[in-house]
């Protein structure tokens, strides 16, 4: 399924989870891992996309607030290592890039590839691909909510 996307965060809401997604605008970000601090410069039709181990209005705002943090607060993204028990506690994960595959056999916040994202059943075998003006969005079929950014 293909939506537009202009100044908007896209919502796909799922049975146990929830993705928010929106445009970086072209901004750059910062991941940080244990080892080093990388600088991700993205294009204008790039996507950062939120993903949340739960729904409802609650966990919307939530990933909309994240989405606000990171794209126009400059706040990194941090990458735990492998096993760190914060990991299990994490509530929403984020990915940034032209393309994310939607896995739910990995470790939430422990990928800094950024064409990878944790999330819920509902979501496996998902993608979530930018186009100008949009997104491209493949194996998900449910609910699809809009709010201005």
């Amino acid at each position: 399924m293909k939506i537009p996307l202009g100044d908007d965060v896209a919502f796909l809401c799922g049975q146990k989870g929830t993705l928010a997604l929106a445009k970086t605008l072209g901004h750059l970000f910062y991941l940080e891992t244990d080892l080093e601090e990388i600088v991700i410069f993205t294009d204008e039709d790039d996507l950062i996309v939120a993903s949340a181990f739960g729904t409802g209005e609650n966990v919307r705002k939530s990933l909309k607030c994240t989405l606000f943090q990171i794209r126009e607060m400059d706040a990194p993204l941090i990458v735990l290592p492998k096993g760190h028990p914060a990991s299990a506690r994490l509530k929403t994960v984020v990915s940034i890039g032209p393309k994310t595959r939607i896995k739910c056999d990995i470790q939430a916040g422990t990928h800094p590839e950024q064409d990878v994202l944790c999330g819920t059943e509902d979501f496996m075998g998902a993608e979530v691909i930018g186009f100008p003006g949009g997104a491209e969005i493949t194996n998900f079929e449910g609910d699809l909510k809009f709010e201005k950014f």
